[in-house]
């Protein structure tokens, strides 16, 4: 089972048949510095418990998730575990200025979730400047107990982290279990085995419909994702909020007795819809819960481009961004149909984009400009992938749905790294629903503070 995930070097993870289901389970992460050898050269860099990878959590779906933090270096952390649905526990997601105030220099902050649907590989990552390049592990969820693999079990899983060498000692004819994680900043990957079919039985925490392929291709942040036969895919076929978003370079003005490295002097930015994000100084679900938004954030972030032009075509002259913290407010259980459209301003890129809170089914994609005359008869809403990260092509659009019945603040952004430091970003904010298990539960004492 080839399980792809997310950014920094790519791992393999094992999984040990430990634990029962429906428990809690606790771990301790010390943020530490620690001198690594890699390539013949030592250097100092931030870690988990000296581990770099990180270490390895292991549970089961169902299982309570109770892991403190404790942050030993003179750098601000937030761990966020990358996938994870967090369903009323927005509090524990990790995005520093997102969802909480990052955890200071000796202090530690205990993320408490439970897993609730979602059984495979995953990872955890930190989520705060670069720092997520070092500090990084895999998050293995195993079924419940009694409940069998829907593939055939295979003779062992093997521990991969492709940056380092590996060896793997196999007896032929035995099925191995491969459970791959891009945790690259910037990179795709490109993943193969000599001689060798692959058959990917799982990702993002969703089993899949098995198919063979000679090579993965990964992207940061990226899962591959298939309908089971056994679980259909459950796409909202009735959309009640239709977006449009561009996504892609830009410019903005060089900072006073600064030098920048953009066109005519300017400084490189990233932006959907023409807004590059500006990252608040206060957790914005925090100025969400309670009801202290003003200064912080606006809830006015555009449902589409507020000038258009011919996106993959002739970029237009004015290359600048406009900057701001908007955010997009959706009520409790709307369903969304989100059209992400690449432009060809300072040259076209594909981008990773990852929703924090949802998995999403990606129902179509193109080239060139989307066509809302043409290409809406052409969405799968029958077996699309299902993701939490789709790469928007190059010079081309992805069409997404997904359903808005997690309450919270959830960031959405590119996964290369330096297209989220120049804004890349958004977030969207759902209201509660009705009822108390549609309602977001009060803050944490130890949240940490700003």
């Amino acid at each position: 089972m080839t399980v792809l995930l997310l950014p920094l070097a790519i791992i393999l993870c094992v999984i040990t048949e430990i634990a029962l289901a429906g428990i809690t389970r606790h771990y301790h992460f010390d943020i530490k510095l620690q001198n690594v050898t890699r390539l013949c050269h030592t250097k100092s860099i931030v870690t988990v418990n000296g581990q770099f990878p990180g270490p390895r959590i292991v549970a089961r779906e169902g299982d309570q998730l109770l892991i403190k933090v404790v942050n030993h270096v003179q750098n601000n952390m937030s761990i966020h575990w990358h996938g994870i649905r967090q369903i009323q526990t927005g509090w524990a997601d990790g995005p520093a200025y997102v969802t909480q105030c990052p955890i200071q220099t000796g202090q530690s902050y205990v993320y408490n979730y439970t897993i609730v649907g979602q059984r495979g590989t995953l990872f955890w990552h930190a989520h705060i400047s670069w720092l997520r390049s070092t500090v990084y592990g895999p998050l293995i969820i195993l079924p419940k107990h009694s409940v069998p693999y829907p593939f055939a079990k295979p003779y062992k899983d093997a521990p991969w982290v492709l940056a380092d060498t590996f060896k793997l000692k196999v007896k032929h004819g035995k099925a191995y279990l491969l459970r791959l994680i891009n945790a690259a900043l910037d990179e795709e990957l490109f993943f193969s085995i000599a001689n060798h079919m692959l058959t990917v039985v799982e990702a993002d925490a969703v089993y899949v419909k098995p198919f063979e392929t000679s090579t993965i291709v990964i992207a940061p942040g990226q899962t591959t994702n298939l309908s089971h036969l056994s679980v259909p895919a459950n796409v909202p076929q009735k959309v009640d909020r239709e977006f449009f978003f561009t996504i892609g370079l830009g410019t903005s003005s060089c900072k006073h007795n600064q030098t920048c490295q953009g066109p005519n002097g300017t400084m490189f930015a990233t932006s959907v819809n023409n807004i590059s994000f500006a990252m608040p100084t206060t957790a914005l679900l925090q100025a969400h819960f309670l009801g202290q938004s003003h200064g912080i954030y606006t809830p006015d972030f555009p449902v589409s481009p507020l000038t258009q032009f011919n996106y993959t075509g002739t970029p237009p002259n004015n290359t600048m961004v406009g900057n701001g913290t908007k955010l997009m407010v959706l009520p409790f259980n709307t369903s969304v149909e989100l059209i992400m459209q690449d432009t060809s301003i300072l040259g076209a890129e594909s981008h990773p984009l990852h929703l924090h809170g949802f998995n999403f089914f990606v129902v179509g994609q193109g080239f060139g400009n989307f066509d809302p005359n043409k290409d809406p008869a052409n969405l799968n809403l029958v077996d699309p992938v299902e993701r939490n990260t789709v790469g928007v092509p190059a010079d081309g659009w992805v069409a997404i749905r997904f359903l808005a019945d997690n309450p919270g603040v959830w960031f959405m952004h590119c996964h290369l790294e330096i297209h989220t430091s120049w804004g890349l970003k958004m977030a969207w904010v759902v209201l509660d629903g009705k009822l108390p298990n549609q309602k977001l539960l009060p803050p944490p004492a130890d949240l940490p503070k700003c």
